[in-house]
Protein backbone atom coordinates (compact mmCIF):
# COMPACT_ATOMS: atom_id res chain seq x y z
CA UNK A 1 0.00 0.00 0.00
CA UNK A 2 1.30 3.66 -0.87
CA UNK A 3 1.90 5.50 1.99
CA UNK A 4 1.55 9.22 2.52
CA UNK A 5 3.90 11.61 4.65
CA UNK A 6 4.24 15.32 4.08
CA UNK A 7 1.67 15.46 1.35
CA UNK A 8 3.77 13.03 -0.82
CA UNK A 9 3.97 9.46 -1.82
CA UNK A 10 7.03 7.90 0.35
CA UNK A 11 8.81 4.65 0.47
CA UNK A 12 7.69 2.48 3.56
CA UNK A 13 10.48 1.53 5.33
CA UNK A 14 8.64 -0.60 7.99
CA UNK A 15 7.50 -4.18 7.68
CA UNK A 16 4.29 -5.33 9.66
CA UNK A 17 5.08 -8.87 11.56
CA UNK A 18 2.06 -11.36 12.21
CA UNK A 19 2.18 -12.45 16.17
CA UNK A 20 3.14 -15.94 14.75
CA UNK A 21 6.11 -14.84 12.23
CA UNK A 22 9.99 -14.39 13.32
CA UNK A 23 10.59 -10.88 13.40
CA UNK A 24 13.76 -10.10 11.00
CA UNK A 25 16.81 -8.70 13.35
CA UNK A 26 17.03 -5.27 12.87
CA UNK A 27 14.68 -3.72 10.60
CA UNK A 28 11.55 -1.45 11.70
CA UNK A 29 8.93 -3.79 12.75
CA UNK A 30 5.10 -3.14 13.34
CA UNK A 31 3.67 -5.66 15.62
CA UNK A 32 0.06 -6.12 17.15
CA UNK A 33 -1.15 -5.37 20.56
CA UNK A 34 -0.96 -8.84 21.28
CA UNK A 35 2.22 -9.63 20.34
CA UNK A 36 3.66 -6.76 22.67
CA UNK A 37 1.50 -8.42 25.51
CA UNK A 38 2.79 -12.02 24.74
CA UNK A 39 6.65 -11.21 24.15
CA UNK A 40 7.15 -7.72 26.02
CA UNK A 41 10.07 -8.48 27.60
CA UNK A 42 11.94 -10.08 24.45
CA UNK A 43 10.86 -6.95 22.52
CA UNK A 44 12.16 -4.24 24.91
CA UNK A 45 15.59 -5.26 24.10
CA UNK A 46 15.43 -5.15 20.66
CA UNK A 47 17.83 -3.69 18.09
CA UNK A 48 15.78 -2.51 15.40
CA UNK A 49 12.96 0.30 15.86
CA UNK A 50 9.90 -1.23 16.81
CA UNK A 51 6.51 0.57 15.99
CA UNK A 52 2.76 -1.31 17.31
CA UNK A 53 -0.54 -0.96 15.73
CA UNK A 54 -3.42 -0.81 17.95
CA UNK A 55 -7.11 -1.65 16.83
CA UNK A 56 -10.08 0.73 17.48
CA UNK A 57 -10.88 -1.18 20.23
CA UNK A 58 -7.94 -0.58 22.24
CA UNK A 59 -7.20 2.45 23.95
CA UNK A 60 -3.69 3.66 23.97
CA UNK A 61 -3.67 4.16 26.97
CA UNK A 62 -2.98 0.48 27.36
CA UNK A 63 0.43 1.29 26.00
CA UNK A 64 0.92 4.56 28.02
CA UNK A 65 3.65 3.40 30.12
CA UNK A 66 5.97 1.74 27.56
CA UNK A 67 5.24 4.64 24.63
CA UNK A 68 9.19 5.16 24.99
CA UNK A 69 9.88 2.00 23.28
CA UNK A 70 8.04 2.56 20.36
CA UNK A 71 8.99 5.06 16.84
CA UNK A 72 5.44 4.50 15.51
CA UNK A 73 2.14 4.08 16.63
CA UNK A 74 -0.08 2.57 14.29
CA UNK A 75 -4.10 3.53 14.92
CA UNK A 76 -6.54 1.46 12.38
CA UNK A 77 -9.50 3.31 11.13
CA UNK A 78 -12.04 -0.19 10.91
CA UNK A 79 -14.68 2.08 8.80
CA UNK A 80 -15.28 5.17 7.95
CA UNK A 81 -17.87 5.54 10.98
CA UNK A 82 -15.59 4.67 13.59
CA UNK A 83 -13.77 7.71 14.27
CA UNK A 84 -12.39 6.42 17.69
CA UNK A 85 -8.45 6.67 16.19
CA UNK A 86 -8.97 10.38 15.81
CA UNK A 87 -9.75 11.22 20.14
CA UNK A 88 -6.41 8.05 20.74
CA UNK A 89 -4.36 10.49 17.94
CA UNK A 90 -5.17 13.22 20.13
CA UNK A 91 -4.61 11.77 23.61
CA UNK A 92 -1.22 10.12 22.08
CA UNK A 93 -0.14 13.47 20.93
CA UNK A 94 -1.10 15.33 24.10
CA UNK A 95 -1.76 13.95 26.96
CA UNK A 96 1.06 11.04 26.38
CA UNK A 97 3.34 13.25 24.77
CA UNK A 98 4.08 10.77 21.69
CA UNK A 99 6.73 12.33 19.32
CA UNK A 100 7.20 9.09 17.30
CA UNK A 101 5.22 8.39 13.83
CA UNK A 102 1.72 8.34 14.20
CA UNK A 103 0.09 6.34 11.08
CA UNK A 104 -3.48 5.68 10.38
CA UNK A 105 -4.26 2.61 8.60
CA UNK A 106 -7.28 0.49 7.68
CA UNK A 107 -10.22 2.41 6.01
CA UNK A 108 -8.30 5.67 4.87
CA UNK A 109 -10.05 7.83 2.85
CA UNK A 110 -9.12 11.33 1.51
CA UNK A 111 -11.97 13.14 2.41
CA UNK A 112 -10.83 12.77 6.16
CA UNK A 113 -7.15 13.07 5.65
CA UNK A 114 -7.19 16.70 6.91
CA UNK A 115 -9.08 15.86 10.01
CA UNK A 116 -6.56 13.18 10.94
CA UNK A 117 -3.60 15.71 10.23
CA UNK A 118 -5.09 18.26 12.75
CA UNK A 119 -5.21 15.41 15.05
CA UNK A 120 -1.91 14.42 15.01
CA UNK A 121 -1.45 11.59 12.57
CA UNK A 122 1.46 12.59 10.14
CA UNK A 123 1.69 9.25 7.82
CA UNK A 124 -1.16 7.68 5.83
CA UNK A 125 -1.63 4.20 4.43
CA UNK A 126 -3.76 4.50 1.10
CA UNK A 127 -5.64 2.05 -0.86
CA UNK A 128 -3.90 2.56 -4.10
CA UNK A 129 -1.20 4.42 -5.62
CA UNK A 130 -3.81 6.48 -8.27
CA UNK A 131 -5.93 7.54 -5.24
CA UNK A 132 -2.39 8.94 -3.45
CA UNK A 133 -1.77 11.40 -5.70
CA UNK A 134 -4.22 13.32 -5.22
CA UNK A 135 -3.79 13.82 -1.52
CA UNK A 136 -1.07 17.00 -1.05
CA UNK A 137 -4.16 18.46 -2.35
CA UNK A 138 -6.49 17.83 0.45
CA UNK A 139 -3.85 19.17 2.76
CA UNK A 140 -3.91 22.35 0.80
CA UNK A 141 -7.46 22.87 0.68
CA UNK A 142 -7.77 24.74 3.73
CA UNK A 143 -5.49 27.18 5.61
CA UNK A 144 -6.30 28.03 8.22
CA UNK A 145 -8.86 26.16 11.50
CA UNK A 146 -11.31 27.95 13.51
CA UNK A 147 -10.76 25.62 16.10
CA UNK A 148 -7.29 24.68 17.89
CA UNK A 149 -5.64 21.16 17.22
CA UNK A 150 -2.42 18.88 17.39
CA UNK A 151 -1.40 20.13 14.07
CA UNK A 152 1.63 23.23 14.77
CA UNK A 153 0.64 26.52 14.02
CA UNK A 154 -2.17 29.23 15.12
CA UNK A 155 -6.21 28.56 14.45
CA UNK A 156 -7.50 31.63 12.28
CA UNK A 157 -8.68 32.81 15.98
CA UNK A 158 -6.04 34.29 17.67
CA UNK A 159 -4.57 35.31 14.03
CA UNK A 160 -7.58 37.64 13.50
CA UNK A 161 -6.82 38.85 16.92
CA UNK A 162 -3.53 40.53 16.66
CA UNK A 163 -4.80 41.29 13.37
CA UNK A 164 -7.23 44.02 14.54
CA UNK A 165 -5.04 44.91 17.54
CA UNK A 166 -2.40 46.65 15.13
Amino acid sequence: MPLIKDGTIVPDSWRTVADDAPLPPSDPVIISFARWQKDRDALAGRNGQLGIRLSSAQSPALIADDLHRFQLVALEFPKFTDGRAYSYARLLRERHGFKGELRAVGNVLRDQFLFMHRCGFDSFEVANERSARGWAAALQAISRAYQPAAEAGPSAKPLRWSLSAR
